[in-house]
């Protein structure tokens, strides 16, 4: 099992709640979106991230420390979509991020999808080195427009095959 992601449970959250406002507060500045009155933002996900049995919850940690979040969906469905992920700025930049998305990936064997938006350059690189680590040439990307959202730029999807690896792959 790995020290640097562990799936969370019902006892993490409020560990997951504090992860979540820094995450939504790093996406604040792509979108512009600001916090409810209350100082919170949309946790609908971190919800089904704990409760729905398709979907599941990862902690990212260094050592003893806290450093990030992931949430995959569609446990069930055809294809896996890494719904949230974040890294606190700390930690980042040092291998944590990459070694941690294989490592949620290969817990989930099959095909995968994750979003981020084109005006975010670092998520931009990040991804594609990302499906690039995962899937060598064999990903695609494509834009597609948020459901609902038509004041909103359309979303960059990166899709990829995952397969099952050994913990010695990931610390290449």
């Amino acid at each position: 099992m790995s020290d640097l992601v562990r799936r969370a449970t019902m006892a993490d959250r409020p560990l997951l709640e504090r992860l979540w406002l820094l995450f939504r507060h790093d996406l604040s500045e792509f979108g512009g979106t600001l916090p409810n009155p209350d100082g919170s933002f949309r946790s609908e996900r971190l919800g089904l991230a704990l409760t729905d049995p398709d979907w599941a919850a990862y902690l990212l940690h260094r050592a003893d420390r806290p450093v990030g979040l992931a949430f995959v969906r569609s446990l069930t469905g055809p294809t896996r979509v890494l719904n949230s992920f974040f890294v606190v700025r700390g930690a980042r930049r040092q291998g944590l991020g990459l070694r941690a998305v294989q490592e949620v990936v290969a817990r989930h064997p099959g095909p995968w999808e994750v979003a981020f938006q084109d005006t975010n350059p670092a998520a931009v690189r990040f991804w594609r080195r990302a499906a690039t680590r995962i899937a060598g040439d064999a990903w695609h990307e494509e834009h597609r427009a948020v459901p609902g959202r038509p004041e909103l730029a359309p979303d960059c999807w990166i899709s990829f095959a995952g397969q099952g690896r050994s913990q010695a792959e990931f610390t290449g």
